[in-house]
Order: structure tokens, then C-alpha cells, then sequence
């Protein structure tokens, strides 16, 4: 944070403050974030938000000063992050989860065809054939099934998605 800080002082710019707030989709806490620099924020012209898209919009929409919303981030996918800050998409967030069935790989969006009964036929040394570097998810939920004793559940056929529950966007009302 201090080095950002730094970079946009030297471009001639006025930082006035900065949080992380430990959940920005969560309104609540990005509200307590929000409230706690609310001096800083009524000083800002602008708001750098070094969020994915989701955390930006959350901004945007609990910001009560209209503060201008700029996203620092190009958001490509939801992913996990490993111990040296990598990113990897494992959820396609597809609204037909398998994990259950598939030992917890997903083969939506591990595998290239997306095929929910794999592999195909070009799956070669475990390797993908549409990426010969990416191991081949189903190969993946072989072996893992296999560890679990659970080779059964390969018999299940899965039947094709319903890509209208996939439409975007989304909207989920809890009432």
C-alpha cells in the first residue's frame, strides 16, 4: 500500500487515505470501512479500488458521498490465490455444481470441452489434448476418486447444463 501510495504522490496526485476492508462484497463491513475514513473519503475526488469488479460496484453502491469509483483492477475470473499470491479460476460459478460427484475438481472449467462425462478421447500421458501443458481434468478426478474409493461415481451420467441458469447476470432475492 505504501509503494501505491508513493507512485501516485510522485505522479502529483493527493492520496488522503487508504483501508482494506477484510470483506468488500459484504456491505456491512464495507459500511464500517466506509464510515471509519469517512473524512478522508469527503476529501477525495476519487476512490482507487484495488478490488475485483464486484468490489468495486459493492463501493459504489454503499458510498453515500458519490465519491467517483476507480477500478484499479481488471477483473478476468473468480479464483483461489496460492502462497505466492497467484491466482487460479477452479469455479465457472456455473449454478449446476458436480464438486460432489467430481471429488471436489471442477470439470467445467478445468476441463477445455467443459465435459461433464470425461475424459474425452484425446486425453494423452494425463495431459489435455487442447493444452498438452494442463492436466487433464478428468484424469484429475480419477485419481482423486480413486484415493476416496468412490470410482463409483463415475457411472453417474451427468445430463447437459442448463445454460439459462447461466444467463447473466444474476439475481438472487432474499426475502
Amino acid at each position: 500500500m505504501a509503494s501505491l501510495r508513493q507512485f501516485l504522490e510522485q505522479a502529483g496526485k493527493v492520496v488522503t487515505g487508504s483501508c482494506i476492508p477484510s470483506a468488500p462484497c459484504v456491505a456491512a463491513k464495507l459500511k464500517t470501512e466506509i464510515a471509519k475514513n469517512i473524512k478522508a473519503l469527503q476529501q477525495s475526488e476519487v476512490a482507487l479500488i484495488l478490488a475485483c469488479g464486484l468490489g468495486v460496484q459493492s463501493f459504489k453502491e454503499n458510498d453515500r458521498l458519490g465519491v467517483t469509483v476507480m477500478p484499479a483492477c481488471d477483473t478476468l475470473f473468480g479464483a483461489v490465490m496460492d502462497r505466492q499470491g497467484n491466482f487460479f479460476e477452479k469455479c465457472s460459478l456455473c449454478a449446476e455444481c458436480v464438486l460432489d460427484l467430481t471429488a471436489g475438481i471442477c470439470p467445467v472449467t478445468l476441463c477445455s470441452k467443459s465435459l461433464l462425462n470425461g475424459p474425452c478421447g484425446g486425453v494423452h500421458q494425463g495431459k489435455c489434448e487442447v493444452d498438452n501443458q494442463r492436466d487433464c481434468a478428468w484424469v484429475l478426478i480419477y485419481r482423486e476418486l480413486d484415493k476416496q474409493n468412490k470410482l463409483e461415481s463415475l457411472k453417474k451420467i451427468h445430463k447437459p447444463k442448463d445454460f439459462q441458469k447461466s444467463a447473466r447476470p444474476h439475481k438472487l432475492i432474499m426475502q
